[in-house]
């Protein structure tokens, strides 16, 4: 068997640390998207919680969506104000969540990062979310992330 992955290890301490209660799972396949996620976990896409960086300004803002949601920028913008939301590089992601886009956890993060979590996740028993890499998920709960996170709750797409 492989070592773990490095980011995988740092996520897997960081959410010990914050007293996360959920299984981590690693995948055989990367799973970058919430669609291809919920098909690995056998669990509805909504029920994937995407951890989306933009970039307001040179500042970051992680949302943390429901898979069945596209972030509506321009209500998020209006709703708590500030320049306006761009979907961040690459080399922004990386450099303010030490992991790659496809793999973002909402934890363990280099430096905090102003976290808004996705009210539409409350309905979800179970929550699965990126742990640091591609082909790794986790489990929690609406409330746990919250907790996890010390995210805003924050409607981020209009039904």
């Amino acid at each position: 068997m492989s070592a773990e992955h490095p980011s995988i290890t740092r996520f897997r301490d960081e959410h010990q640390r914050r007293g996360g209660t959920g299984e981590i799972v690693i995948l055989p396949d990367s799973v970058h998207t919430a669609a291809l996620a919920a098909e690995a976990l056998g669990c509805e896409v909504g029920a994937i919680a995407n951890s989306l960086l933009f970039d307001a300004d040179t500042t970051p803002v992680l949302i943390l969506t429901s898979g069945a949601h596209r972030v509506d920028t321009d209500l998020v913008r209006s709703t708590i104000g500030g320049p306006a939301l761009r979907r961040a590089k690459p080399e922004f992601v990386r450099a303010h969540t030490g992991q790659v886009i496809g793999g973002v956890s909402p934890i363990g993060h280099p430096a905090p990062v102003t976290t808004y979590l996705d009210p539409a996740l409350q309905q979800y028993d179970v929550v699965w979310a990126a742990a640091g890499h591609p082909a790794a998920v986790f489990s929690t709960t609406y409330d746990e992330l919250l907790a996890l996170t010390g995210a805003t709750p924050l409607v981020v797409a209009e039904d």
